[in-house]
């Protein structure tokens, strides 16, 4: 008996994932070409979405894949914007280069601050974060190269003689502050989309089912040989990184920073929070469809003072009582629709069995 060896495939990808990524290529086509044709109040709102699902995607990469709940992302948003103001003003650096800085300088200070906070676990782990937060908004609001308490401003014109403005601005005819606004929006449009490529192909790989066992059971995943203090590390300076962009980013289209705007806790993290439990917990697409909740409520309760917060907290309980898992969660479960799937398919099986002959062949 002559038998080939079993072809068994191990798949991931789905009919509706392959469909959703030509959808996903051509919306961020239209994306870049959008401050062509659309107002610059449009590319600002734009702006807005695409670093608040950075922001919203960082946290739900701690909080629904590697189970650390924090409450102190904040520091990491606050942090890079100073970091970026600090090169900007006394190094006399370029806005983007200063981006980039500031990114490495989140990267350091998750680095230092780790060393304690994951000797912290649960409710313990989320209150020291946010103690973390407020330790360096302290510190950096004694800062008084960069206004103290009370803040500073970029440099006059800073902004508009940043790498590409200029460029931008000749090759579509845009006044210079227009320019800034749009090199502003590709920067936050690529930074969400290589937010989500980083994501998804850590969850599709070995060490993302790693992850995924150090969440469910940290002690069962150490019994088989994960290391879930490296996993945890790597994830929480992951996160930082692209957390202390986003804020470096977004300080650079406002201009001006000051410790209790840089350091809010309401808008750097339970809004990230609300959009993350709203869209969906430990799905990439949660935050995608959480994010654009948060707009459409924002701009309808805005100018209703703290009713606006009131409605976003019923909102957020009556979507936690109902479908904890989010409105991605809720249609996924009786849809059994993935755009971005990470579960393992194992499909094919034996391709030949032929008999030749007797057990001699």
């Amino acid at each position: 008996m002559d038998t080939t060896a079993p072809a068994w495939r191990v798949h991931t990808r789905t009919t509706a994932s392959t469909v959703f990524s030509g959808i996903l290529g051509l919306a961020v086509a239209v994306a870049v070409m959008a401050p062509l044709f659309v107002s610059r109040g449009t590319v600002q709102n734009l702006f807005f979405i695409f670093t608040m699902l950075v922001l919203a995607q960082s946290w739900n990469m701690l909080a629904g894949f590697a189970g650390l709940v924090s409450v102190g992302q904040q520091a990491f948003v606050g942090f890079g914007a100073y970091v970026m103001f600090a090169f900007v003003i006394l190094f006399k650096l370029d806005p983007l280069a200063s981006i980039a800085l500031a990114g490495l300088a989140g990267v350091l200070l998750a680095a230092l601050t780790s060393l304690f906070l994951f000797r912290l676990q649960g409710a313990y782990f989320a209150i020291g974060s946010w103690v973390i937060a407020e330790v360096v908004r302290l510190l950096l609001a004694q800062w008084k190269a960069l206004g103290g308490g009370t803040g500073t401003s970029l440099p006059t014109g800073v902004t508009r003689d940043m790498w590409g403005v200029s460029a931008v601005g000749h090759l579509f005819g845009l006044r210079p502050a227009q320019a800034t606004d749009v090199v502003c929006y590709w920067l936050a449009l690529a930074l969400a989309m290589v937010t989500i490529v980083f994501v998804y192909r850590l969850l599709r790989s070995r060490q993302g089912l790693a992850l995924a066992a150090v969440r469910d059971n940290q002690e069962a995943a150490r019994s088989i040989g994960v290391d879930a203090r490296w996993l945890k590390t790597f994830v929480y300076l992951a996160a930082a990184f692209l957390t202390s962009l986003a804020g470096a980013l977004i300080y650079v289209q406002k201009a001006r920073i000051s410790p209790d705007a840089a350091f809010s806790v309401v808008d750097w993290t339970a809004n990230v929070i609300f959009i993350v439990v709203i869209g969906g917990i430990g799905t990439i697409e949660g935050p995608m469809i959480g994010v654009l909740v948060f707009f459409l409520l924002q701009n309808m309760l805005a100018d209703h003072g703290s009713w606006y917060l009131l409605v976003l907290g019923l909102i957020g309980i009556i979507v936690m009582l109902f479908a904890p898992q989010g409105l991605w969660g809720l249609f996924a479960s009786r849809s059994d629709i993935q755009f971005f799937p990470v579960r393992r398919i194992l499909r094919g099986g034996p391709i030949s069995m032929k008999c030749k002959g007797g057990p001699h062949g």
